[in-house]
């Protein structure tokens, strides 16, 4: 990154850590010199942070946070990108799809997919039918969450055997194997929604 992008890029975060500073400082009533007779900051250090004229350290930050009894992350909630997205799809909609393992297959809608550099995340509506293969078994990471829209299945996690009806709902560790072991009614429909940290 060339040097004056970079100075922005600093600047920024500057200014944005100095403004969460203010603001907590602000929301507790407390003066500059209040906070730095707490924190053991000078008062003229904090003036200096809150417009961004300085980059702190973290042993700074960290005893600003402790004063103000707040996690350290919140004097960086304005540093995140000022990009992120959202997706809204409306009934009926989304992107259909086929899922085919081995003999087994599956129609599910995409309801949402958004994949951030800490966290990735989507959702699916999922249509199982009575057939001769068995469905997939997955084994993954994060955290996997169920709920039964129609129909009744057996759902195998690890070793354990659960009967998902409507308005059933599951949660599991998607470390351990998991997924249906049988659709009981001709049909199952389902909400799958996974979230794991990226690595």
């Amino acid at each position: 990154m060339p040097a004056k992008a970079k100075q922005a890029v600093n600047n920024g975060t500057d200014l944005a850590i100095g403004a969460a500073l203010r603001d907590l400082r602000e929301d507790r009533g407390l003066s500059a010199r209040q906070l730095a007779a707490q924190s053991e900051v000078s008062a003229a250090m904090i003036s200096r942070i809150e417009n961004g004229q300085v980059s702190p350290s973290i042993a700074t930050l960290n005893a600003l946070s402790k004063a103000l009894d707040v996690p350290l992350v919140s004097l960086f909630k304005e540093t995140a990108s000022d990009l992120t997205d959202y997706t809204h799809v409306k009934k009926g909609e989304g992107l259909k799809s086929t899922r085919i393992v081995g003999e087994h297959s599956h129609e599910f809608i995409n309801l949402a997919f958004h994949a951030r550099r800490d966290l990735q995340f989507e959702a699916r509506m999922v249509t199982l039918v009575q057939q001769e293969a068995k469905p997939p078994t997955y084994i993954g990471h994060g955290v996997v969450f169920v709920y039964a829209v129609d129909g009744e299945a057996i759902y195998r996690y690890g070793r354990t055997d659960i009967t998902l009806n409507p308005g059933d709902s599951l949660s599991v560790d998607a470390e351990l194997s998991h997924g249906f072991r049988r659709v009981v009614t001709p049909t199952f429909t389902f909400l799958t929604v996974q979230a794991e940290r990226r690595r």
